[in-house]
């Protein structure tokens, strides 16, 4: 688990760039339209609370005098306040409410943009360097936009309350002044001093419960192997064990704010006496009337909230303060992974695949897997690569398809959809079937007759009958293994790459029909790298066969 490292420097430098590329994005007009209504929402309801105070103020003076008259014109001023402060204040958490989901919309948008480019996402999953970039796409970003938006509008309506009721209090008796804001801050000092652990227990607990849906998510996808295995007794254990931490870890949360609770909660009593034993001298000598009384309790309340906004928000702060820092070291570990470049350099700026000097090296133990291959792939061409070792073929199918090796050399390949990668363990997305077999440059060019047409050819006629043209289907659940190569065989039909490297396919689907399809690739002028074995090596134009301490040599078959 990383650390809680970046400085605030940057974490705040990051913050604020963050909120300038929203406001200076597509949908920075409508974010801007609802800020000024935000803006103007606020104002309103400030002043709404100033004229409240004066209207509670005569209200409760006409009590006091028993003037039934003033009584009833009071009480339709109140009735009209309570109406307009309702409208305003609903309109206002309305409109916060869409300007934060916006934000969320936008950057939880930008950080999958950043974190599925460029390999970004399998470089952090293999680092180890940051944990669960998942949860914090998903869950702290909808946190942070919907706190940071929180917490400005407070900070904007605080210093509108101090600006409108240190009038009224200074108005009333300036010692109630001095009394509210040093009673705010010292109260600050002190739950900032008390509640400080809050901010790394906080950061902590996002990833213990991250870890324990992760068990959770591991036991569901595992079911079977669990089963098969007797292995429920050690995931029981496993999910104790991460039970324990969060436990442990938020067992230590409430004593933190068992400790600040006992402050906040005299602190927010005592508000409500200190105004009168200030006031209620002048009252007994007549110097002023009952209701100043109220209205002194009242502006003191506001005026002291507005001052303790640390106090009142401490336990949000602090949770706040974490899920800005975890969103922080998510834009760091993407950063670094971008710029941490693979020694085995890869240019996509050809048609045809080729390597030149390429070394790979174990990244067990550094020993030579493959030294110095110069090849090129001819168009159209049907190659087979055979190793003498497993891991020599999976890592030379992983270093052409960019995954980073220990090594040297240059990999010059077709960019995007021109080259082709079927790994022996697919991934199918959930998808429809025309999203996973039609590139977006042709959806339109493809028809559906066509498409069962091509499902027939792959032996997958039950695909067809079972529909989801148009529905989304979990394939990796719907679909066996060889069915799922089958199909993901069929999309390159489709897209008609200039390039397609197979990892061990024949294995999968069987070499009759493996043998089919490789014609049919080589007739669409697609060239085909199988790495795995061969029945029948007549059936290929050129073998590379990988031996034995790096060594390799390019043949024809006899």
């Amino acid at each position: 688990m990383e650390e809680l490292r970046t400085p605030f420097r940057v974490t705040a430098g990051r913050f604020l760039r963050s909120v300038r590329i929203f406001m200076s994005s597509e949908v920075g007009g409508a974010a801007k339209l609802l800020t000024v209504c935000l803006v103007a929402l606020f104002l309103a309801i400030n002043g709404l609370n100033v004229l409240n105070s004066f209207v509670g103020r005569n209200f409760m003076t006409a009590i006091a005098d028993r003037q039934i008259a003033e009584f009833v014109r009071q009480a339709v001023f109140y009735l009209l306040v309570f109406a307009g402060s309702t409208i305003a204040s609903v309109f206002a958490r309305f409109t916060e409410e869409r300007l934060a989901l916006t934000w969320r919309d936008f950057l939880t948008r930008r950080a999958v943009n950043l974190y599925l480019t460029d390999g970004a996402f399998y470089r952090l999953g293999v680092s180890g360097e940051l944990s669960y970039p998942d949860q914090r796409i998903s869950e702290d970003i909808r946190a942070f936009t919907v706190t940071t938006l929180s917490f400005l509008l407070m900070i904007f309506s605080s210093g509108l309350t101090i600006l409108s009721f240190s009038g009224v209090l200074l108005s009333i008796n300036p010692v109630l002044f001095a009394v509210a804001v040093v009673y705010a801050a010292c109260g600050s000092l002190l739950t900032i001093w008390l509640g400080r652990p809050l901010i790394k227990l906080n950061y902590d607990q996002l990833d213990k419960e991250a870890s324990f849906r992760t068990g959770l998510i591991q036991a569901r996808e595992n079911a079977e192997r669990i089963m098969l295995t007797g292995s429920e007794p050690r995931m029981k254990s496993f999910l104790a064990g991460r039970i324990d931490d969060l436990v442990t870890n938020f067992r230590n949360i409430t004593s933190v704010n068992r400790n600040v609770g006992f402050f906040t909660t005299g602190y927010n009593w005592l508000i409500q006496i200190i105004p009168a034993l200030i006031v209620a001298p002048a009252f007994f000598r007549g110097d002023i009337e009952f209701g100043v009384i109220t209205q002194s309790a009242a502006a003191f309340a506001m005026l002291v909230g507005a001052f303790s906004l640390i106090i009142n928000q401490f336990n949000s702060i602090s949770n706040f303060a974490a899920v800005v820092a975890r969103l922080s070291t998510l834009l760091e570990a993407i950063e670094n992974s971008q710029r941490c470049r693979p020694e085995i350099q890869i240019d996509s700026t050809r048609d045809e695949l080729s390597y030149e000097k390429l070394t790979i090296l174990s990244d067990r133990g550094g020993s030579p897997l493959l030294q110095d291959l110069t090849a090129v792939i001819p168009a159209r061409a049907r190659v087979l690569v055979t190793c003498a070792r497993e891991d020599q073929g999976s890592a030379f199918f992983r270093a052409t398809a960019g995954i980073a090796y220990p090594g040297a050399g240059r990999i010059f390949r077709p960019a995007g959809e021109r080259i082709r990668f079927l790994p022996q363990q697919p991934y199918l997305p959930p998808s429809t079937l025309r999203q996973l077999l039609v590139p977006p440059a042709a959806n339109s060019e493809i028809s559906d007759e066509r498409i069962s047409l091509l499902l027939a050819e792959f032996e997958l006629e039950r695909i067809s009958k079972a529909g989801g043209f148009q529905q989304e289907v979990e394939w990796h659940t719907f679909l066996t293994q060889r069915e799922q190569h089958l199909l993901m065989l069929a999309s390159v039909c489709v897209a008609k790459p200039y390039v397609i490297l197979l990892e061990r396919t024949e294995v999968m689907v069987g070499w009759d029909t493996f043998f089919r399809i490789m014609t049919r690739f080589a007739n669409d002028g697609i060239a085909c790298v199988h790495i795995g074995s061969a029945a029948n090596i007549s059936a290929y134009d050129a073998i590379l066969d990988l031996g034995d301490g790096g060594g390799w040599q390019w043949r024809k078959p006899r």
